[in-house]
């Protein structure tokens, strides 16, 4: 088990030096994982926030559709697109052009996002909306104000 993290975090590291040599803006600590759509039209629109988890099959767009002329692309919107701080991105999740997405965030799996997201929430759906306020997450992007029993704990309270 040992061997198998120590490779995973080799394969991390390297696929992190690729993105960010293509352009991509990410964080330090953040995990990407296989098969995510990347915006190819505007990868330095794309920022990612550290120690974010990015899960497979999710697309990050920065342009919406482009015309092509030859050899070069006319009439294309292009806009920058953020991820915050510890955040989890779940599988298969849209995030649509010039989205904010705030620090210590969930994006439900399958969700797409068309609006911005304010820090410490939940959202999930299409269009996604806010399904929780006031999460708390790890520098692991994990939720760490959760009660498995009884659901979200108020962090403040305590």
């Amino acid at each position: 088990m040992i061997i198998r993290s120590k490779i995973a975090a080799i394969i991390q590291k390297y696929r992190l030096i690729k993105l960010r040599l293509k352009g991509y803006d990410i964080g330090d600590g953040s995990i990407i994982e296989s098969n995510i759509i990347w915006d190819k039209v505007n990868p330095q629109g794309i920022h990612i926030g550290k120690e974010c988890l990015i899960a497979h099959g999710v697309t990050i767009l920065t342009h919406d559709h482009c015309k092509r002329v030859g050899p070069r692309v006319i009439d294309c919107y292009r806009t920058d697109t953020y991820i915050g701080d510890r955040c989890f991105v779940a599988i298969n999740a849209i995030i649509m052009p010039g989205v904010h997405i705030g620090n210590e965030c969930v994006i439900g799996a399958g969700s797409v996002v068309t609006k911005d997201v304010p820090a410490n929430s939940i959202v999930a759906g299409n269009p996604a909306k806010i399904i929780r306020k006031g999460i708390k997450m790890s520098k692991r992007a994990e939720i760490i104000n959760w009660n498995p029993e009884g659901g979200y704990v108020d962090t403040k309270k305590e």
